[in-house]
């Protein structure tokens, strides 16, 4: 059962857990999967532009925004929050969805689009990884996660979010306006400190299991995403569009990790023409 508050906001429990989300628009279903430390306020630019042509819901993960915060880290696996979707899926009556995820929404995506793809009719994936291939890449990514989830937790939330936000892989939003800058670090500020440390030991890059193996099984329309300025994972995701079968990258100009914020206007164009070419394809 969901319940709607005043603000369009509804609530829904899955397996447990009361998540938050937004829904608007009609038509197929788009659901969207934000980053780490992003919440589904995160899509306010994209939603505008996908309701004209799509029922789009955002969805704050575990341990991120409005969703509840489980004390316990392995409550947040990938495995389990796959799952969580499909049941949320399975409550709203949903059969098949358009799916986009952004850095940490986008290994979840593919996990899903993997584990779950009867659920898939396209797959959008911005800025994000496979996973680790070796043991000594992912005990190290572990322990570094296990080292930040510390941080946040002794130093506290604005401690946390002064470092994070200084991190290379996003100083090209130093070039996005003071305003945004602040609105970005006050969207950060309202997170659980006990939900990001938890969703870092429970579903960073280095615990996630590795899905390179099974890339070139999928078979859905795919578009990858990546922005120039992110070099890291223009070549990562140039890896992966080699092994998907049906697959393209495209590298946006002028825009770093989180080309959704970067450039929201040109992502979204090309995100609604690519979920409403992969509309039209199905019905051809």
């Amino acid at each position: 059962m969901s319940m709607r508050n005043e603000k369009g906001v509804s609530k829904i429990t899955l397996n447990g857990v009361h998540y938050s989300y937004i829904e608007e628009g009609e038509g197929q279903t788009v659901l969207l999967l934000h980053g780490f430390t992003g919440t589904k306020k995160t899509w306010s630019e994209l939603i505008k532009k996908l309701k004209q042509n799509f029922r789009v819901i955002a969805i704050d993960l575990l341990g991120h925004g409005e969703t509840d915060s489980p004390e316990d880290s392995d409550r947040y696996v990938m495995e389990k929050a796959a799952k969580d979707l499909d049941d949320f899926l399975t409550k709203k009556q949903i059969d098949r969805i358009h799916l986009l995820g952004y850095s940490m929404g986008g290994r979840l995506a593919l996990y899903f689009a993997l584990n779950f793809r009867h659920r898939i009719q396209s797959l959008l994936l911005e800025s994000c990884t496979a996973g680790l291939t070796s043991e000594e890449e992912r005990l190290s990514r572990i322990k570094q996660d296990h080292q930040l989830a510390s941080l946040l937790l002794n130093n506290g939330i604005k401690s946390f979010v002064e470092y994070w936000e200084n991190i290379p892989l996003f100083s090209s939003q130093n070039q996005l306006s003071k305003s945004h800058q602040e609105k970005i670090r006050a969207g950060r500020l309202l997170q659980s400190p006990i939900g990001l440390s938890n969703s870092l030991k429970g579903m960073g890059t280095g615990i996630q299991p590795s899905l390179w193996d099974q890339l070139d099984t999928l078979e859905i329309r795919s578009l990858l995403i990546c922005g120039e300025y992110d070099e890291k994972f223009c070549f990562i995701m140039g890896k992966m569009n080699e092994k998907f079968k049906n697959s393209e990258i495209k590298k946006i100009p002028r825009a770093g990790h989180a080309i959704h914020v970067e450039q929201s206007e040109i992502f979204a164009t090309i995100v609604s023409e690519f979920f409403l070419k992969s509309e039209k394809e199905e019905m051809s």
